[in-house]
């Protein structure tokens, strides 16, 4: 290693992660990552200046990771000043060769405010849902309207709100209010609840219509924020314009086993099975879908576009060199969601 302090680098065809510790008073160090490389792969060694990891460069253009430190557990990589929040805390990340960020992050973005706009009683109790709308233009005038799923996390790991104003801002979408919705029991309201399902449609959708003069909304959810999105249209079908589903949690007995600890496996499986069974879609609505080409999603995620495809439904499914985190959905969120915005608002059902 020459003089310069050790950093973990893409180097050539290899991601290098490093740790300095020259007198080796740690006992080991291994890498956290979510692109499901071996175990027996990921473990520190000891050279000079203190632990080294060397990993073949991966097929995706960013990776997030941390550092498990033995005796002390899981820290942030104390060479790299790149560090992105999450549901799960931070993380590190490194940027590989040829990946940029959205464009739209640097637009400002319009004047805006975000309100809440609780709903309850539901059939799943009260409802957190806070309003983003653009400042001066009064409820009564008619905007179109989004719905997002872990709407206040969108907005904070995804920056959601950012990108509605920046798409309004530049013209690619008409002015519009976006309904953040927060669950309080996410896996248990997003588990193909029909409960939930009701909430949402019967419940939340007239409460945000009723306080903000808005067209028949889109929906937007990742993971099983995605799953929910397509049980509730698939169950009341008519009530959205559009689905945005991203890595959605389409498990299936034959791609997913290995979720098969998840508490309400039976249910999300039960549900993806009986829409792999019908010959025809209960909903026109139409589909956008993401999900990153090395996640554990993607195998369901292609099975269930293939299947809306066949069955009628207009869908666009595309694929992301990327894992299952907000970053992933956050740069794919223009073109896929703007197209799919502009579809249905353009030419509404």
């Amino acid at each position: 290693m020459p003089d310069k302090p050790p950093v973990s680098a893409v180097e050539g065809a290899e991601v290098v992660f490093r740790l300095a510790d020259a007198e080796h008073a740690l006992t080991g160090v291994r890498l956290w990552q979510e692109l499901g490389i071996a175990a027996e792969d990921l473990g520190f060694k000891p050279v000079e200046y203190g632990w080294e990891l060397r990993l073949p460069r991966p097929s995706v253009h960013r990776m997030e990771y941390l550092f498990d430190i033995a005796d002390q557990g899981m820290t942030l990589d104390p060479t790299n000043p790149r560090v992105v929040g999450g549901a799960f805390g931070e993380h590190s990340w490194l940027p590989l060769p040829g990946y940029t960020e959205p464009g739209w992050i640097a637009v400002e973005p319009i004047a805006a405010s975000v309100m809440p706009l609780p709903v309850d009683p539901t059939p799943v109790g009260p409802i957190d849902v806070q309003v983003w709308a653009p400042d001066g233009i009064l409820p009564s005038f008619e905007l179109p309207l989004l719905l997002s799923h872990d709407g206040p996390e969108f907005a904070s790991y995804a920056g959601l709100t950012h990108y509605v104003g920046a798409m309004v801002a530049s013209g690619a979408l008409p002015p519009l209010r976006l309904a953040l919705i927060r669950p309080s029991s996410r896996n248990l309201w997003y588990a193909a609840n029909p409960d939930y399902a009701t909430a949402l449609t019967q419940h939340v959708v007239p409460t945000v219509m009723d306080a903000f003069k808005s067209r028949k909304p889109v929906l937007m959810g990742a993971s099983l924020g995605a799953l929910s999105a397509l049980h509730a249209e698939w169950n009341h079908p008519g009530t959205f314009d559009g689905l945005f589903l991203q890595s959605g949690s389409f498990f299936t007995l034959e791609t997913d086993p290995q979720e098969s600890g998840f508490e309400y496996y039976a249910e999300v499986t039960s549900f993806v099975a009986s829409v792999l069974a019908e010959a025809t879609a209960p909903t026109r609505t139409q589909v956008a879908m993401t999900a990153g080409t090395p996640e554990e999603n993607v195998h369901n995620n292609r099975v269930m576009a293939a299947k809306l495809d066949r069955i009628g439904l207009p869908v666009d499914f595309q694929e992301t060199p990327d894992m299952h985190n907000f970053t992933a959905w956050r740069d794919v969120l223009d073109p896929c969601l703007t197209g799919l915005l502009q579809r249905v608002w353009e030419h509404p059902i």
